[in-house]
C-alpha cells in the first residue's frame, strides 16, 4: 500500500502542494529574518512602483510569494484558497497549465496594480504621490483571485458555503460579488486602506483572458475539459 497516496499531503496535486509549501517557507523566513536580524525581504523582493529606484523586473514574480510577516492570517487564507480551489483546477487542467495560469495571473495582477498607481501618481497631491511611489505590493492574492475566477467559470453552479452566510452560494455569484466589491473598494480609495484591490481585479482580468484563449485553442484542436 502506498502510504503517501493515502496521506493528507498525498491528495494535494503537486503544483498546488508546492505553491503552499514555498509560500509557507518564505513567510517563515520573512518572520525570522525581520525579528532576529531586522532584514525585510520586501525591500528586495516586494513589488516597488515602477518609477522607484528600488524597482526590479524580477519583483513582478517574487512579490507574489511574500506576505505580511506579522500576519499569519495573510498567508494562511491565501494558501487555504489555493488548497480549496487550486487543487481542483490542477486536476482538471494538469500541472503545466495550472502553474502557467497561477504565474500569469499573479504577474498580471502586479502589472494592473502598477498601471493604476502610475495613473494615480499623475493626479495626486505631492504628499500622497510620495506615499504611492514608495509603496510596496506583496502577497499571492492576485493569483488567488485568478484561481477564484477560474473556479467560478469552470464550475459556475457549484455550491459554496461562505462564512457567515448560513446558506450556499453558487460559485458564479460568489466570484461576481467579490469582484464588484473589489472594484468598489478600489475606486473608493479610502484613507488607511492598504489592500491592493486593483491587483485582485488584475488577477481576475488576466484569468479571463487566459481561459478564453485556452477555450478557443482547445476547441480548435479538439480538446475539451
Amino acid at each position: 500500500m502506498d502510504n503517501q497516496r493515502n496521506s493528507f499531503a498525498g491528495v494535494i496535486p503537486t503544483v498546488t502542494k508546492n505553491i503552499i509549501i514555498i509560500n509557507g517557507i518564505i513567510w517563515l523566513a520573512q518572520f525570522v529574518l525581520l525579528n532576529r536580524f531586522g532584514l525585510d525581504l520586501s525591500k528586495w523582493l516586494g513589488l516597488h512602483f515602477i518609477k522607484s529606484d528600488q524597482f526590479h523586473i524580477y519583483q513582478m514574480v517574487s512579490y507574489m510569494f511574500l506576505h505580511d510577516p506579522y500576519s499569519i492570517s495573510h498567508v494562511f487564507f491565501n494558501m487555504f484558497a489555493v488548497f480549496m480551489f487550486g487543487r481542483t483546477l490542477e486536476q482538471v487542467w494538469g500541472q503545466k497549465r495550472f502553474l502557467s495560469y497561477y504565474l500569469v495571473t499573479g504577474i498580471g495582477a502586479g502589472l494592473i496594480q502598477m498601471i493604476v498607481l502610475f495613473l494615480r501618481v499623475q493626479s495626486e497631491i505631492p504628499v500622497e504621490m510620495y506615499s504611492m511611489v514608495n509603496s510596496v505590493t506583496i502577497g499571492a492574492s492576485g493569483a488567488v483571485f485568478g484561481i477564484l475566477l477560474a473556479f467560478g467559470m469552470l464550475f459556475p453552479n457549484s455550491q459554496l458555503f461562505i462564512i457567515p452566510f448560513p446558506f450556499p452560494i453558487k460559485a458564479k455569484w460568489f466570484v461576481l460579488g467579490y469582484g464588484l466589491l473589489e472594484l468598489f473598494f478600489g475606486v473608493a480609495n479610502r484613507t488607511g486602506d492598504n489592500v491592493a484591490h486593483f491587483a485582485h481585479l488584475g488577477g481576475m482580468l488576466f484569468g479571463i483572458f487566459m481561459i478564453l484563449y485556452w477555450k478557443k485553442k482547445d476547441k480548435k484542436y479538439g480538446r475539451f475539459y
